[in-house]
């Protein structure tokens, strides 16, 4: 008998999932699926609340927020208004409290890139539990610059928040007087006002949004109230990090070969931009470690995830290592990587190309480490490959959350012409 070269993979992944332990009665939940158009229903978040677990709150572009009390099983759909405009790159985090923030970009005269004064502010909605509504927001500066591709993160004790993006003189243009840099604002009231922006970033950038932009800062707090924030520019991951709240330092943690745009089939950009998490745990051997993750590619070895860790706040970074071992010279791309601050066990979604038939097929990853990132355990957790397309935008980013062994992913699919957003229900205590 002949067996496709698909179908040995999935029965090998199944044979290690079973034989080391992983979940084998965990299932994928499709969220939401979309219409047959160019952009829109990609870029997922997704927030396990700390203070209820079945608590689950998700998000895709352009304003689609979804809520879930029964650990992600089932799903409800409201989308998302404010005076300021509802512009994508959606990020939901959830508080101590069970306060859930929608940070996203602006487009206050909801008329897009027809408008002067779109991407003119960062724009955080909040809400308290799953009953609540969402108010109008509150935004952080508006200084006649552009705003774009913000990420927050929660102190893990004083429940400040962080925020820090990227501020464009002027967006998308070759002007070599126009530069990029890495902002970082706070608030301290639960999202209702913010404090100055500070810049992080000792280099700027272009504003074409490509490798020579200063892009992907996705902010962590550490222990004794450091603030981190990774990102990349000119082919080389830097971090940012704050020891007193009021001067940065930054440090290089490696050379990215490809930059963190990169190209893979039936996508016409897939970012390798890092995202920097700490390990909250005190139980954990790796107490106050923090990470840097990103996606790299070369000619010899395709696609590649890769994490780097420290010690000792950033200062000095260990040697890249590989969040995808198994994978071979198939690609692996567009990672994200979370910390359970229950456990300490670090966990990582990405697409991935092993064993598959045609260029575009493509499948959803998570990899698991419970020795801070020394080895990694993978498998997949879509239902069946999908085939994107080049034409149709599939987003920036998926995104991972974990809370006391409750551990969802979230990523985008598309079948057909249509995309959709899916979740994994992966619990470690069932």
């Amino acid at each position: 008998m002949t067996v496709k070269l698909s179908q040995f993979y999935k029965l090998y992944v199944l044979a290690i999932a079973l034989a080391i332990g992983l979940k084998s009665n965990a299932q994928a939940v499709k969220i939401h699926e979309g219409p047959a158009y160019k952009s829109g229903i990609c870029e997922p978040s997704i927030s396990v609340d700390p203070t209820n677990p079945m608590n689950i709150y998700a998000a895709s572009i352009l304003d689609n927020f979804y809520q879930s009390t029964d650990g992600g099983r089932s799903w409800t759909l409201e989308k998302i208004s404010s005076s300021f405009g509802v512009w994508g790159d959606p990020c939901v985090i959830t508080d101590q409290n069970g306060r859930v923030y929608y940070f996203h970009l602006s487009d206050p005269e909801g008329t897009n890139w027809r408008s002067d004064s779109i991407l003119d502010r960062m724009v955080c909605q909040t809400k308290d539990g799953p009953n609540g509504s969402f108010n109008n927001g509150s935004f952080t500066v508006v200084n006649g610059k552009k705003h774009d591709k913000e990420w927050g993160t929660i102190h893990p004790s004083k429940g400040t928040i962080g925020l820090s993006w990227t501020q464009f003189d002027s967006y998308g243009t070759s002007n070599p007087t126009c530069k990029s840099t890495i902002l970082f604002s706070e608030s301290d009231d639960a999202g209702q006002t913010w404090n100055t922006p500070v810049v992080i970033t000792e280099q700027q950038g272009d504003c074409i949004d490509d490798d020579g932009t200063a892009e992907g800062a996705v902010p962590a707090y550490g222990i004794k109230n450091a603030r981190y924030v990774g990102w990349a520019l000119n082919k080389m991951i830097y971090f940012s990090r704050s020891l007193d709240g009021k001067t940065w330092e930054e440090f290089k943690v490696a050379h990215q070969k490809d930059g963190w745009t990169q190209n893979y089939a039936g996508f016409n950009r897939a970012n390798g931009m890092p995202v920097t998490v700490v390990d909250h745990c005190k139980k954990s051997d790796f107490y106050g470690r923090v990470y840097v993750c990103w996606g790299d590619k070369d000619e010899e070895n395709g696609g590649e995830i890769w994490i780097s860790s420290s010690d000792n706040a950033g200062a000095n970074w260990s040697r890249p290592r590989k969040v995808s071992p198994n994978g071979g010279r198939a690609d692996q791309f567009l990672p994200w990587v979370t910390v359970d601050p229950i456990s300490g066990y670090l966990y990582a979604v990405y697409y991935d190309r092993r064993g598959t038939e045609k260029d575009n097929e493509t499948n959803t990853y998570l990899s698991k480490s419970e020795d801070g990132g020394q080895t990694w355990i993978e498998q997949q957790i879509n239902e069946a490959p999908f085939f994107p397309t080049s034409a149709t935008f599939m987003g920036d980013y998926n995104h991972v959350s974990a809370f006391d062994g409750v551990v969802r992913p979230i990523w985008t699919e598309m079948n057909g012409l249509k995309k959709s957003v899916w979740t994994y229900l992966f619990n470690e205590k069932q």
